[in-house]
Formats: C-alpha cells, sequence, structure tokens
C-alpha cells in the first residue's frame, strides 16, 4: 500500500521570504541532509507468527526533523520506535540510524530515549540521574559533572540539582528524563508517549519546553503520541498509521510551528486557525478519509 503524502497545510500570513520553503519541503526532506532514520519496508510478526505488528513500512526522517507517530492503539508505533532504537529486531526490512544500522548506533549512543514513565532512580539526585548514562560509559567525573550542569541550566532545573525525584512535580521529572537522553549529545531523540500521565496543563508547557531544548540540540526527533494537538504543535509531519498491521497511511506535513517563529506565544499558535486546521487534516487522516485531491500518491514515503 502506497502512502498518500497531504499538501503542507497552510499556515497564516507567510514571510515572503519564506515562500521558497513549500509544501514539497515539508513533505519530503531535501535529499541533500543526512538522513537521521531511514526505514525500508520493516515488517515485524509477533509470537511465532500468529501477530503481524507491522507491514511494510518505509520512512525517512531527515536530520533535525520533529516527525510524530501517531494511529489507533495496537497498531505498532511503540514495536517501530523499539526497532529504531534496537530493543526490537524487525522479521524483514532494514534499518539505519545516520547511515549505520540500529545496533551500531545504539553502541555509538547515537540516540536517547524517554518513555512514558520518567524512569528516574528514586535513590539518586536529580544531577546523578542526569549523569548515569555518562557514568556506564566511564566518562570522567568532571566531564560529567559538567554536562549535568549544562543539562539541568538548559531545563531550568539547576536549583534541584540535589533533589530527588520524589520531591519534583510531574513535569519536572519528565523535563530531568529529556535532558538525561541528551546527556551523550545524540543526534537522534526517541520517544515514546513521554507525557502521556501528565495533566493537561503540564502537559502543554512540557511540549514548548521539548521544542525549545530540540531546538537548541539540533536533535532529530520521532515522537509517538495519541494526541491529535500533540502532534500538530510539535511536528515538522505527522506519519499516519492504520490498524494492526500498522502500515504508514498518509503523511500530513503541519509546518512546523515551533520552527517556523520560535518567538510566537504557543497559546496563539494553538488557537490559530492554520493550526486546527492542521488537526482537522490529522483527524481525517485517521478516520481513513480520501486524502486532499491534491495529495501526492505513487512515490516512496520519506
Amino acid at each position: 500500500m502506497t502512502a498518500k503524502a497531504r499538501p503542507a497545510v497552510a499556515t497564516a500570513a507567510p514571510d515572503p521570504a519564506d515562500e521558497q520553503v513549500g509544501a514539497a519541503d515539508l513533505a519530503e526532506p531535501a535529499t541533500q541532509r543526512l538522513a537521521a532514520v531511514e526505514l525500508g519496508h520493516v515488517g515485524k510478526i509477533f509470537a511465532a507468527g500468529s501477530v503481524t505488528a507491522l507491514s511494510d513500512v518505509s520512512l525517512t526522517v531527515a536530520a533535525g526533523e520533529f516527525v510524530s507517530l501517531i494511529g489507533p492503539s495496537g497498531c505498532g508505533k511503540s514495536t517501530l520506535l523499539r526497532i529504531v532504537a534496537d530493543l526490537e529486531q524487525p522479521t524483514s526490512g532494514t534499518v539505519t540510524v545516520h547511515g549505520k544500522s540500529a545496533r551500531q548506533a545504539r553502541l555509538d549512543q547515537d540516540y536517547g530515549i524517554a518513555f512514558q514513565q520518567s524512569g528516574l532512580l528514586d535513590w539518586r539526585t536529580v544531577q546523578a540521574n542526569v549523569e548515569l548514562p555518562l557514568e556506564l560509559h566511564k566518562v570522567p567525573r568532571g566531564e560529567r559533572r559538567s554536562r549535568s550542569a549544562e543539562l539541568l541550566e538548559l531545563a531550568g532545573l539547576s536549583e534541584f540539582a540535589k533533589r530527588y525525584p520524589a520531591e519534583l512535580s510531574g513535569g519536572m521529572q519528565q523535563r530531568v528524563a529529556i535532558v538525561r537522553a541528551l546527556a551523550t549529545k545524540p543526534s537522534l531523540l526517541l520517544m515514546d508517549e513521554p507525557f502521556g500521565a501528565l495533566d493537561e496543563m503540564t502537559r502543554e508547557r512540557m511540549q514548548t519546553e521539548l521544542l525549545r531544548i530540540a531546538g537548541e540540540t539540533e536533535a532529530a526527533v520521532v515522537f509517538v503520541t495519541h494526541s491529535i494537538p500533540e502532534a500538530v504543535f510539535l511536528s515538522d509531519r505527522v506519519v499516519v498509521m492504520s490498524p494492526r498491521p500498522g502500515r504508514i497511511t498518509e503523511i500530513v506535513p503541519t509546518g512546523g510551528w515551533g520552527r517556523r517563529d520560535a518567538a510566537a506565544a504557543a497559546d496563539d499558535v494553538r488557537s490559530s486557525a492554520a493550526f486546527f486546521e492542521a488537526v482537522a487534516a490529522v483527524r481525517e487522516a485517521l478516520r481513513g478519509g480520501p486524502g486532499d485531491t491534491g495529495a501526492v500518491a505513487g512515490r516512496d514515503v520519506r
């Protein structure tokens, strides 16, 4: 099945200088950019062949790009993320991360990963939690201290360095988890519903924080979510997946809200007509509705 790529959703009052960056640029990353992730016809079968989780998934994520995966429960979003992370092996197809095998990328610390639960160790301070990946890779103590201080400042948590996870709010714990994932300076972040357990207001603040951190570190992000507004707000492109066996059915370019106007107030973006239009486009794609008449078909998914 060939996935459809929608034209970019219109954004309000574009700057004429931005007009050279059109729908095609958003729908398909420029080939001259180094790909952060490349998936070629990936399939995954579990339980001795009785459950097909993924079928013929092909996708390219450019360096520095933010891509969200969205679809019904059980469609294979998390499985796909785990395959990229080399935590699961594909039954078929190919996976590369910055041109390397997924296994080599894991060994080379080319990505950081964050899940719905922060996974912080209760008996370690915030600083010690952030330093854990560096400690495991035998980074000298002085370098660990310097890097953790830099990351905690980035997350606005410097004053909490000596606190323990139980002393932090849920949102603060997730910020610690995110910067811990950045400790080894990965060029790719893999995130599986990291804000799913947070209340709505905290979740929105964390979305803004994530865009800021990802922008400052220039990391590519592959983000799994069930929330359409979250996917639209965060992403350059939203990848819509079918019910199991998971396939990519449509790709919706959203305009890259945080990247197009870093100074824009998040509330203004979320209340804009263009934002609601993008949300409606993703919702239609999830419902299996017909793509826009301008949808591009018959090409590889990028």
